[in-house]
């Protein structure tokens, strides 16, 4: 899937180092509900796996690509991939030093054509911390709205935060 400024593609077995330095960031936990570092081992198994179909597998991770660079910036996540209800949880990566230049959007441009055509699901959902006002700003730009609020749902550094579920459905398809 490929379009102005980015391409996202399936993982290789060169994106361990990647995948090992951002699975253990702690700063990006609390936004992927990680509480424990990943082994170079555990995330080598997952690349060895990723070929599995979404349907067996209920996820799925691509890699997101500059177009023109061919430099890995970010992840796209699928994840809880129902299709009996036809729908799915989406998430988004991109690394601190490449934030600010329409990535995000075009990646979840991609990714939205991408779940409502081919997966046919009706229905993409996330979940997003009450204090992430740049992810809230960026899904709501694309058509998700808030359908619930979490109190007090995450703990992070010892405080509680609330967590926002957004929703896109696709009207186009029954």
């Amino acid at each position: 899937m490929t379009g102005e400024k980015i391409h996202l593609r399936a993982l290789e077995p060169t994106d361990i180092d990647l995948l090992y330095d951002w699975e253990n960031d702690r700063e990006i936990w609390p936004v992927s509900n990680t509480i424990a570092p990943f082994s170079r081992f555990v995330l080598e198994q997952y690349i060895l796996n990723a070929h599995q179909d979404i349907y067996t597998t209920r996820q799925l991770r691509l890699m997101i690509d500059l177009a023109d660079e061919k430099k890995t910036i970010g992840t796209v996540d699928l994840f809880e991939f129902d299709p009996g209800h036809r729908r799915v949880g989406l998430g988004i990566l991109i690394q601190k030093d490449e934030r600010g230049r329409g990535c995000a959007k075009e990646g979840l441009d991609l990714i939205i054509e991408y779940c409502f055509s081919t997966l046919m699901v009706h229905q993409i959902f996330c979940n997003i911390s009450s204090e992430n006002e740049i992810s809230m700003k960026l899904f709501r730009s694309k058509g998700f709205e808030i359908i619930g609020l979490k109190k007090d749902w995450l703990l992070i550094n010892n405080q509680w935060k609330d967590e926002y579920m957004l929703q896109l459905i696709n009207n186009n398809n029954m």
